[in-house]
């Protein structure tokens, strides 16, 4: 389905305004025959302005008024004849028909795909308006649970910022364009993400070379989101939509792996942690040894140097402040 744009229907006004005139002149030719009825003449007058009165409301039905970045869809007895866009008073043929399918669907601001509630007998139902917009807007879909690429259960959700670009696409291509974006946003986080590991993991190859690298959600967000961009539109082109831009707006491992998995960060933490200091205190007595070595202040065996590295790892590796001992006799 290509998308016709009607350039050539911008003269509502002037509609409007012949048309007016046309049902002065009908008011006019019906009272004026109503007079030459009474009179006993000619009823052809009369005839005439009924018959006018009785069609010209007929063009009215084909004045539009469409604001900035809208659009109408429009079909004449199930053929789809052209879309008409941008700001302005326009007249089409009155019976055409607008069509948008996703007119009684809303996309919430939470992100869920509902449908208006059933009317009760005691509300006014809401008129249905068939104007498709072209601005750009956001669906933020909900928080989903997936599994990463090391099967841990994690919690993603996506903002995504959508528009429309061919609009008989939209309305003619898929049911209804908005269910169809945010059921393509799902499967497109799911595909995307269970390549990924939460952190960074040893032996993981995110890019599909074969070689391991080190993407993960965590540390690569921004590749991540333009690979799930990617991912949507290829998915969502034949509805006539381009996603402008794909953002992570929330990131977590599930509640139930929540607590192991910190735990495991802050193990991890500390284990780095204590080998820097392990690194320091190494590289400070093999300092210490050779100034001694080298000022020649004291001569000491091997039992000596053991001892003496011993005590200073303990101090410079120890989680509490040491608490010196003086020793006032010699040294052997």
């Amino acid at each position: 389905m290509k998308e016709i744009v009607l350039t050539k229907k911008k003269n509502g006004m002037i509609v409007l305004i012949l048309t007016l005139f046309a049902l002065l002149i009908a008011i006019g030719l019906t009272v004026y025959g109503g007079i030459l009825l009474d009179q006993g003449k000619s009823p052809v007058a009369f005839i005439i302005g009924m018959i006018m009165l009785f069609l010209i409301w007929i063009p009215f039905c084909g004045l539009k008024v469409l604001k900035p970045q809208e659009a109408l869809v429009l079909t004449l007895f199930g053929t789809y004849i052209g879309t008409i866009k941008g700001d302005g008073f326009f007249f089409v043929n009155p019976f055409c028909t607008a069509v948008n399918p996703a007119a009684k669907t809303k996309l919430n601001q939470s992100g869920d795909v509902t449908t208006r509630p059933a009317v009760s007998s005691q509300q006014q139902p809401e008129a249905i308006n068939n104007k498709i917009s072209l601005k750009i807007m956001t669906l933020n879909n909900n928080r989903q649970k997936i599994n990463d690429c090391l099967g841990n259960p994690i919690e993603i959700g996506i903002a995504v910022t959508w528009k429309i670009v061919d609009t008989a696409k939209a309305v003619f291509n898929v049911d209804n364009y908005k269910e169809f974006l945010s059921l393509q946003c799902d499967s497109a986080l799911r595909n995307v993400v269970r390549i990924y590991p939460y952190d960074v993991a040893p032996n993981v190859d995110t890019t599909g070379d074969g070689i391991a690298d080190e993407g993960s959600l965590r540390g690569s967000s921004e590749i991540v989101a333009e690979r799930i961009r990617k991912e949507i539109q290829l998915r969502v082109d034949e509805a006539g939509i381009e996603i402008v831009e794909a953002r992570i707006t929330y990131l977590a491992y599930a509640p139930e792996i929540a607590a192991v998995m910190l735990q495991r960060q802050q193990a991890s933490a500390i284990i780095d942690a204590r080998k820097m200091i392990v690194d320091g205190a190494v590289g400070m007595v093999e300092m210490a040894l050779e100034r001694l070595n080298e000022k020649n202040v004291v001569e000491l065996d091997e039992e000596r140097k053991a001892a003496m590295v011993s005590n200073l790892l303990v101090v410079l590796c120890g989680n509490h402040d040491a608490q010196p001992v003086v020793n006032s006799g010699s040294l052997y």
